[in-house]
């Protein structure tokens, strides 16, 4: 009986037990149900509250007063057919054309500096010191311009350095107009009395070929002057520094200002799309450079050469002219923006009231904007100060710094590794790094701007993807180190004659090919050699097919001999045991001349170009990682800019930039060419001259080439990755967008409700 009422009473307790269980399980589902809804409902609050927020902005564009802040236009042309054009699509299409132009100029003074050089007689090493002109005006002057640009009427101050660009084009193609065509050009036209003779131009191209032929030293090739009017030199250096403060203040000041007019949700976006402008630019600057310089220097002349002629030149003044109109009209474009945007300031009235109202819900004092502080010396000292203890932009600018030291050299010099690693011609190194290449950072940088402005990723993983771009870009400059071409690396025979009253003869030591440029060529030996001096060859023909031909070629020995020899070695080799004697070269020819068989004789023939290589696999596996590295590597811009805009306080924004414009002018883009252009040097093995001195190289040493160049620059792009950590610790309650401050709002006002309900428990 007690043990039917203990049994009973178990049995009571668990069926009181289960009800609790189904009460609690019930209880929550309820609870997960009110989440639901209340989620639900808190959405299409957040929905209604968009919308709602949107009609006010609408109303209030509307029934806006066009002051001079956002009246578009200036003097008489400020009408109303004017500012329908005041919106940011306006904006962003009028900036990326700009960008698109100004990096043409760039493309397009690449293109035709052979033709500047030659006219004007511009040695190469003075090409690049008028290059760096911009680099050290953006060093100067970005820092300081940007400060103050950046307090003023930001749309006229763009237009202003777009000026200076239209300047830089002008003063560029100034020495055509201050000093003509040259004498030798107008000598080849009609008008000049030039006659056209075909004899005259094949005469000219003999005396070209005959410069890389084996000499005696009567006839020795004379050496390469260095001489020219240092005027012009001068004027293409002022032009390159003027061309310098007008990019300062187009980049500083024209992404601050678009950040300013647009929601913040969107600028990743419309970031992107003025980058893949910019990134057009360079393809389209080489095509006009290609087809200025089919006209002659003088167009209104009549040449008696054509272009194919060594004495041609092109008219490589002729796009300076439009380029300069193109950027003159996009300037004026400029300064008719107004300084704010009128849907900017729609947004930014309605949002700062909307903060009124809610503070006054809370009962709390309203935050007043702070006063801007006038432009001035002292305030500005004060700027840079507040910016260069900002510990997110100076980690973030450092690590900016190392990252386009490790990559500068492969944006200078990859179509010259190219050539040299894989054997590829100058044509196809071009095509690549200016197409294939620029596809695929123009197809990052759109997706990264879309991905986030469509997901808006937190800072920290903004950051942890900078960090992944790092550690991806250090594994890749490391896998280029290891893609080599082994054919390639045996294949250069270098038989540079070394003078002196003890020097050895060898089979050019009487060529003098002291001054032939390098232009290499194969030998029938399937050996290349630096030219057909090198090689010892006396003869050039060109074939029905115009390909060149060299013969006569002290250097190589004939085919036909030395399969001759190869038999005559088999046959002793067969007949008599002299496998167990042979000790050294010489005594196979000392057998050889014993059973009266012929020596191999030394003039065979050449063909120009190097000896095939097959490098083929090599070069598709590093155009794979290249293009691998372009695409990720351009994700990381968008987030990068966001970061540093984000970092600093809305008044340092404009400022931000220009310092660390300056940074990276300072510390990257003028001395890691320097630096590299020193390294490479150290891997030279053929040295061209000129009548005082060493002049370019001619062949690097492609094994040391690769190991030293790649690794040198992962580690400075590792060193950065280092600092992008840092970035990624720092930046862990940094705000991106204005979703991000009103959940963080939200998130405050619950955490303080759940307090309070605890506290009546």
């Amino acid at each position: 009986m007690v043990q039917l009422e203990e049994d009973t009473a178990q049995t009571d307790a668990a069926k009181r037990t289960s009800d609790v269980e189904l009460n609690l399980l019930s209880e929550s589902r309820l609870d997960i149900s009110e989440k639901q809804r209340a989620q639900k409902i808190n959405k299409n609050m957040e929905e209604d509250e968009r919308v709602n927020t949107k009609k006010e902005i609408d109303a209030y564009e509307r029934e806006m007063m066009l002051t001079e802040d956002v009246r578009c236009g200036f003097w008489i042309f400020k009408g109303a057919c004017f500012q329908r054009f005041a919106t940011q699509t306006t904006y962003v299409l009028l900036y990326g054309l700009v960008g698109c132009v100004f990096s043409m100029t760039y493309a397009y003074f690449n293109g035709t500096l052979t033709t500047i050089e030659k006219r004007f007689k511009i040695p190469s090493k003075n090409t690049g010191i008028i290059a760096i002109g911009n680099n050290v005006s953006q060093m100067t002057v970005s820092a300081a311009l940007s400060y103050y640009a950046g307090k003023g009427h930001r749309p006229r101050w763009i237009g202003f350095g777009v000026m200076t660009i239209v300047g830089f084009c002008m003063l560029t193609a100034a020495p055509h107009f201050l000093y003509g065509p040259g004498e030798d050009a107008l000598g080849l036209t009609v008008e000049f009395g030039g006659v056209a003779d075909e004899n005259a131009t094949q005469e000219v191209l003999e005396q070209q070929r005959a410069k890389s032929l084996c000499r005696d030293r009567g006839n020795e090739t004379a050496c390469a002057v260095e001489e020219g009017n240092f005027a012009p030199q001068a004027v293409f250096f002022l032009a390159e520094v003027i061309s310098g403060v007008g990019g300062g203040l187009y980049y500083t000041l024209g992404v601050s200002y678009m950040d300013d007019n647009t929601k913040k949700s969107k600028t990743p976006a419309l970031l992107s799309l003025s980058y893949f402008f910019h990134m057009l630019g360079p393809a389209i600057g080489y095509a006009l450079a290609s087809f200025c310089l089919r006209l002659y220097i003088a167009p209104q002349l009549q040449p008696v050469i054509n272009n194919n002629d060594p004495r041609w030149l092109g008219a490589w003044w002729l796009g300076w002219l439009l380029l300069g109109s193109t950027l003159f009209l996009s300037g004026i474009l400029f300064t008719m923006l107004p300084k704010e945007l009128p849907r900017a300031k729609a947004r930014r009235v309605v949002e700062e009231r909307k903060r009124r109202e809610a503070s006054a819900l809370k009962g709390e004092a309203p935050d007043e904007p702070a006063a801007e502080e006038e432009a001035s010396l002292k305030d500005m000292l004060i700027t840079f100060k507040r910016i260069a203890m900002n510990k997110t932009l100076m980690c973030n600018n450092i690590s900016s710094i190392f990252y386009y030291f490790g990559y500068t050299p492969y944006w200078i010099f990859t179509p010259k590794y190219i050539e040299v690693q894989y054997r590829q011609s100058a044509a196809t190194s071009s095509l690549v790094t200016g197409t294939v290449a620029l596809a695929f950072s123009a197809l990052g940088v759109l997706l990264s701007g879309f991905v986030i402005s469509k997901f808006k990723p937190s800072a920290r993983y903004m950051a942890a993807w900078n960090v992944f771009v790092g550690l991806l870009s250090v594994v890749g400059c490391i896998a280029y180190a290891f893609i080599g071409c082994p054919g390639n690396e045996q294949s250069m025979i270098i038989n540079i004659p070394e003078g002196g009253p003890n020097s050895i003869t060898t089979c050019n030591s009487a060529c003098y090919c002291d001054y032939v440029p390098f232009s290499p060529v194969c030998g029938e030996n399937n050996m290349t050699y630096i030219s057909p001096c090198h090689a010892g060859c006396r003869q050039e023909i060109i074939d029905g097919k115009g390909k060149k031909i060299y013969s006569d070629c002290s250097c190589i020995a004939n085919n036909n001999s030395l399969n001759h020899v190869k038999g005559s070695l088999s046959e002793l080799w067969q007949n008599t045991k002299l496998s167990a004697t042979v000790t050294n070269v010489a005594e196979p020819f000392a057998v050889l001349k014993k059973y009266e068989k012929p020596l191999p004789t030394f003039g065979g023939h050449a063909t120009a170009g190097a000896c095939p290589v097959n490098c083929f696999v090599q070069f598709v596996l590093f155009l794979s990682v290249m293009c691998c590295l372009k695409f990720v590597g351009a994700t990381g811009r968008a987030s990068n800019f966001l970061v540093t805009i984000r970092c600093v306080p809305e008044r340092d924004k404009t400022a931000a930039m220009g310092f660390g414009m300056m940074l990276a002018c300072l510390l990257t883009f003028i001395p890691s060419p320097i630096f590299f252009g020193w390294l490479l040097d150290g891997l030279c093995l053929v040295w061209g001259k000129t009548c005082t001195n060493k002049g370019n190289c001619w062949l690097y040493d492609p094994l040391a080439l690769r190991y030293t160049l790649n690794f040198t620059a992962a580690a400075f792009i590792f060193i950065g990755t280092i600092f992008d950590v840092g970035v990624w610790y720092l930046v862990k309650n940094l705000k991106i967008f204005d979703e991000e401050v009103k959940k963080t709002d939200a998130g405050t006002e619950e955490e303080q409700e759940t307090m309070l309900a605890k506290e009546k428990l």
